[in-house]
């Protein structure tokens, strides 16, 4: 299955060449489903183009984006509209990533890219503000039977939309497909665990397209538990119904 699968890979790489699409931006729309209407500051890291940062710029007050890629940040730069609130800043995740704290933070296809899963997410979590979200769109290495199976389920939906999207024309490749690629070296059980632990309550799903998706809300601050001393005691009215 293993063999199959690789060689089905190449030839799909083959026909994307002629009829690329962005499986990364398939998944924007389900993002944006994530995230609440209104928030003042987000943070997209691994931004590339610059695609979602200007989608969570018409929510957002303010939008970082972040990548490693100097060439593909001027890209961002060229296609972002002067007046809306983004900024792209050219530097290396985690340890790049502009002050926060952030009330949404997006990673697209860039956690596989890092030296560290779990220090990546460590960072990732610090910067999150006090009942913020964190949404990660990945890339896992196959390794069990379901994900050869979920794999190959994907190549006639990927040959398919490819045709679609691009109306059965050859098309030149989206500046958001020509940043530098690394395949991922994590399995999605290994991500699964990992993602646990560092991020309590974290919810992860294998995805269509070679894709995983993780969402994780960041604890809201602690409010009071507990009421003042003088309110602590009741009086047992004369009615029998309890007040207060």
């Amino acid at each position: 299955m293993v063999t199959m699968t690789t060689r089905a890979l190449r030839a799909i790489d083959r026909f994307h060449s002629v009829h690329p699409w962005d499986h990364n931006a398939h998944y924007h729309p389900w993002l944006m489903r994530q995230i609440p209407r209104r928030f003042d500051r987000a943070l997209d890291v691994g931004s590339g183009s610059g695609d979602l940062a200007r989608l969570l710029a018409t929510r957002a007050t303010v939008v970082r984006g972040l990548d490693a890629d100097r060439a593909i940040v001027e890209k961002a730069r060229e296609r972002a509209d002067p007046a809306a609130p983004v900024t792209f800043t050219v530097a290396d995740a985690p340890t790049g990533i502009p002050p926060g704290p952030y009330d949404v933070i997006t990673c697209v296809a860039t956690l596989h890219h890092l030296p560290s899963f779990t220090e990546a997410l460590t960072h990732l979590r610090r910067h999150l503000a006090p009942g913020g979200t964190l949404v990660v769109v990945g890339v896992a290495r196959a390794a069990s039977p379901g994900d050869h199976l979920l794999g190959a389920a994907a190549i006639p939906l990927n040959i398919a939309m490819a045709w679609i999207k691009n109306k059965g024309r050859r098309a030149p490749r989206p500046d958001s497909m020509t940043a530098p690629t690394r395949p991922a070296a994590m399995s999605f059980a290994e991500i699964v665990r990992e993602a646990r632990r560092v991020l309590p309550g974290a919810r992860l799903r294998r995805r269509l397209f070679w894709r995983y998706t993780l969402v994780w809300h960041q604890r809201p601050a602690a409010a009071r538990t507990h009421r003042p001393r003088s309110c602590r005691q009741s009086v047992r009215p004369t009615s029998g119904v309890m007040r207060g």
